[in-house]
């Protein structure tokens, strides 16, 4: 069964001692702080996230589904990642299922503490990661200007 993503107390308290790691240039090489203006207030809301390079270029995946980060950055098509005082302006391009697949097998790989929330096992192939695309959206990142 996989699992749903809840923000409960702890993971708020793990969220906001990640941003002060990130703010701070203490966190591991692949978190980065993503900003992006949210779609209704108009406000500048930021999240950890993992950033993955995977051939020169740069992604972003969703692990926990659609969430809000998700949804503001499609509406926007631009993001910034911020870690130790640096910050980078993207703009983003969702992959479509076939693309994402190889992303998302990689990341899957990489990143243990969030399989969970995948429906895959250990021998899954790129067909089965292309159909997690569905639920875990995937973003390439290209540096420019906001």
């Amino acid at each position: 069964m996989v699992a749903t993503y809840k923000l409960t107390l702890g993971k708020r308290l793990a969220n906001a001692a990640m941003r002060a790691a990130l703010r701070l240039g203490l966190a591991p090489y692949r978190y980065s702080l993503l900003s992006v203006r949210a779609r209704s207030s108009g406000k500048v809301l930021s999240t950890p996230v993992i950033v993955l390079s995977r051939a020169e270029e740069r992604f972003l995946v969703s692990p926990y589904g659609e969430r809000a980060w998700v949804k503001n950055a499609r509406a926007a098509g631009r993001i910034e990642l911020s870690r130790g005082g640096r910050t980078q302006p993207f703009t983003i391009e969702e992959l479509g299922a076939e693309d994402a697949a190889p992303v998302l097998q990689q990341y899957w790989q990489e990143t243990p503490i969030t399989r969970p929330y995948f429906a895959i096992t250990d021998d899954a192939d790129l067909a089965a990661f292309a159909t997690e695309a569905a639920r875990h959206p995937v973003f390439r990142l290209r540096p420019g200007d906001l």
